[in-house]
C-alpha cells in the first residue's frame, strides 16, 4: 500500500486529534439556549466553590416570597436531577474529543527460546480503517454532541414548564385554602347565630339544620383544601430541588393579575417549528443517522485492516524486517445486513422528524386555543361575574339591614358569593397554567414574542 495515499487522511486525522475538552464541557451554549427559551440561565456546579455560589444565589431568591420566574431560576440551579442532566453535555463532548484522537498503535513482542536459540519478534501495528475513517467519525460525534446539547436544553425547558405549572397550582391552592378558612369561619358564625335564633323561636329547626349542615360541609372543604395545598407545595418543592430549611420558602398570597390583553399570535405552527428544541433535535438525529449510513457503506467490505512493521531477530542470524497486513476477507458477511439495518434506522429517524413536526403543530394550536379560552373565562369572572356578585351582596345586605330580607336569604347569598370567588380562583389558575403550557408548546416566552411584534409594528 502506498503511503502517499495515506497522506491526506493522516493529515486530517492529526488535525482531528487536536480536539480538546472545553473547561465548561460545552455547557455554555446550552445555558444560552435555555435562557432564551425560559428566561433563566442554568449553571453547572463543577466544584465546591461553584456549589457554594449557586447556594448563595438560591438563598437570595428564597429570602422573599418566591415568584413564578424566580421559582424557575431556583429550579435550574438547585434541582439535583437537572444538574445530573447537565453533565450529559460534558460526557458527549468527551466522546467527541475521544473520537478525534489518533488510534493507538499496537506493539507486539514475542520471545521464543528453543535449544539455546532465542527468537525475538517485534510487530508495530496501526489500525488503518480507524485512521482512514477518523474524520468521518469525528463529524458523527460532532453531530451527536449538538443533538445532546439540544436534548438537554429541551429537558431544562420541560422542567421549567413543570415548575411554572406547579408554582401556579401551589399559589392557587394556598389562595383557595385561605378563602376556605374565611368561608368556614363565616359558616361557623352563621351556625352559631342560627342556633341563637332557633332558641328564641325566630328560626325553624329545618333552617337551623341547613346552617349546621353548611358549616359541616365548609369544615370538610377546608380539610380538603389543606390537603391539596400541602400536596401542591411538596410537588413544587421537589421540582425546585429544595430540602431542609430551604423548603420553608414563602409564596405570594395570590396569583398574578391577568395581563391587560392576551398575546395575539399570528402563526403558532410556524413559531413552534422554528423555535421548539425537540424539532431541532429530531432533525439533527436524522442528519446524524444519514451520516452514519454513509460510514456503514464505506466500511461494509472492510472490517479489519491493520498495517504493521515487523522486526524479527533470531540468535546467530541477522535481523529480518518487513511488514504485516491483516485483512478480514468478506467470504460470508458482505455487509449487506449492516447497510440494510442502517437504512431502516434512517427511515425511522425521518419519520420521527415528521411525527415530531405533526405533534408540535397540533400542540401549538391546542395550547393557543386553550390559552385564549382560559383568558376569556378568567376575564369574564373578573369583569362581570365578581362585580355583579359584589353588587348583589351589597344590595342584599342593605335589604337585610332594612329588615326586608330574612337571615336565611342573607346566608344563601354568602354561599353564592363564596362559590363565585372559588370559581374565579380556579379560572385564574387555569389561565396561568395555559400560559405556561403555551410557552412550552411554542418553545419561547410570550413576552419575547410581544416585544418582537411591537418592534415590527414600530418599524412599519
Amino acid at each position: 500500500m502506498s503511503f502517499k495515499l495515506l497522506g491526506a487522511p493522516l493529515a486530517l486525522a492529526v488535525l482531528a486529534g487536536c480536539t480538546t475538552v472545553a473547561p465548561d464541557g460545552g455547557f455554555g451554549s446550552v445555558a444560552g439556549t435555555a435562557h432564551s427559551h425560559i428566561g433563566a440561565e442554568p449553571r453547572l456546579a463543577r466544584d465546591d466553590a461553584a456549589v457554594r455560589e449557586l447556594a448563595q444565589s438560591v438563598q437570595a431568591m428564597l429570602g422573599k416570597p418566591l415568584g413564578m420566574d424566580d421559582a424557575v431560576k431556583v429550579a435550574v440551579l438547585a434541582n439535583p436531577g437537572l444538574q445530573a442532566s447537565y453533565w450529559k453535555v460534558g460526557i458527549a463532548q468527551a466522546d467527541l474529543a475521544q473520537a478525534g484522537r489518533l488510534p493507538n498503535p499496537v506493539l507486539d513482542f514475542k520471545h521464543v527460546s528453543n535449544a539455546g536459540d532465542i527468537a525475538i519478534e517485534r510487530t508495530f501495528t496501526v489500525n488503518l480503517v480507524r485512521l482512514l475513517t477518523l474524520p468521518l467519525a469525528s463529524r458523527l460525534e460532532a453531530q451527536r454532541f449538538e443533538q445532546v446539547k439540544l436534548e438537554v436544553a429541551r429537558e431544562i425547558e420541560r422542567h421549567a414548564r413543570d415548575t411554572r405549572i406547579a408554582w401556579v397550582e401551589a399559589v392557587a391552592a394556598n389562595q383557595a385554602l385561605e378563602y376556605a378558612r374565611q368561608v368556614d369561619a363565616a359558616a361557623e358564625a352563621s351556625a352559631e347565630l342560627a342556633g341563637r335564633m332557633a332558641r328564641v323561636g325566630n328560626m325553624s329547626q329545618l333552617d337551623l339544620a341547613r346552617e349546621q349542615l353548611f358549616h359541616a360541609e365548609t369544615g370538610a372543604a377546608l380539610a380538603r383544601a389543606g390537603k391539596t395545598a400541602v400536596a401542591a407545595r411538596e410537588k413544587l418543592t421537589r421540582l425546585l430541588g429544595l430540602w431542609g430549611k430551604d423548603a420553608q420558602y414563602s409564596l405570594p398570597a395570590h396569583l398574578p393579575e391577568l395581563p391587560a390583553a392576551p398575546a395575539s399570535l399570528v402563526d403558532v405552527e410556524r413559531l413552534a417549528l422554528s423555535q421548539r428544541l425537540d424539532v431541532q433535535a429530531a432533525r439533527l438525529d436524522a442528519e446524524a443517522t444519514a451520516a452514519n449510513l454513509g460510514l456503514t457503506r464505506t466500511t461494509r467490505f472492510v472490517n479489519v485492516l491493520d498495517l504493521g512493521f515487523v522486526n524479527d531477530t533470531t540468535t546467530g542470524a541477522p535481523s529480518a524486517r518487513g511488514y504485516e497486513l491483516t485483512l478480514e476477507l468478506p467470504l460470508f458477511d458482505w455487509g449487506g445486513a449492516r447497510v440494510a439495518r442502517a437504512e431502516g434506522v434512517y427511515m425511522q429517524a425521518v419519520n420521527r422528524v415528521a411525527q415530531t413536526a405533526v405533534t408540535a403543530r397540533s400542540e401549538a394550536r391546542e395550547s393557543y386555543l386553550d390559552y385564549r379560552s382560559a383568558y376569556d373565562v378568567a376575564a369574564h369572572y373578573r369583569d362581570t361575574v365578581i362585580p355583579l356578585r359584589k353588587r348583589i351582596s351589597k344590595e342584599v345586605l342593605l335589604r337585610y339591614n332594612g329588615m326586608l330580607l330574612s337571615t336565611r336569604e342573607l346566608l344563601v347569598d354568602s354561599r353564592e358569593q363564596a362559590n363565585a370567588v372559588s370559581a374565579y380562583i380556579e379560572a385564574m389558575k387555569e389561565f396561568w397554567t395555559a400560559h405556561a403550557t403555551l410557552e412550552a408548546s411554542l418553545g419561547m416566552r410570550l413576552e419575547q414574542q410581544d416585544h418582537k411584534d411591537h418592534v415590527k409594528e414600530h418599524a412599519e
